[in-house]
């Protein structure tokens, strides 16, 4: 055994070199893996933040309303409740249809229903919408 100690204390420290590699290298993987959670979390932070600011606008109601005159009034059925709006719009041209659309889809509101029907040359909108 006295024939092979130092071969053995190599051999013990070599194992303990290993080890030790092995966690530096898991701790540095982590390290970055949390990283790049953190990093996705805080633009995700960011993106709501942005989000909320815009929905708290107090314009987006006005820039609501304007979908009302858009079209002929005996076209379209008018429910606003608090931040919530339903409309109906019905026997709508082409061309109205899509500034109707383009409008719709540029606004900052969480749309709940759009749905389009077409019956001969005219089509009907319904649209829900909350913000």
């Amino acid at each position: 055994m006295k024939k092979y100690q130092n071969e053995l204390l190599v051999i013990i420290a070599l194992l303990f070199m290993l080890g030790a590699y092995i966690y530096k290298h898991r701790q540095i993987t982590t390290g970055v893996n949390q990283v790049s959670i953190m990093k996705t979390s805080m633009g995700e932070i960011k993106e709501i933040a942005g989000l909320k600011r815009i929905w708290a606008d107090k314009k987006v109601s006005k820039k609501l309303e304007s979908l009302e005159k858009l079209v002929d009034t005996s076209k379209v059925k008018w429910s606003k409740k608090g931040k919530k709006l339903t409309a109906v719009y019905s026997d709508l041209t082409s061309k109205e249809l899509n500034q109707l659309i383009t409008k719709i889809l540029n606004l900052a509101v969480e749309i709940e229903l759009l749905k389009i029907e077409k019956k001969n040359a005219v089509y009907t909108l319904e649209f829900k919408c909350k913000w």
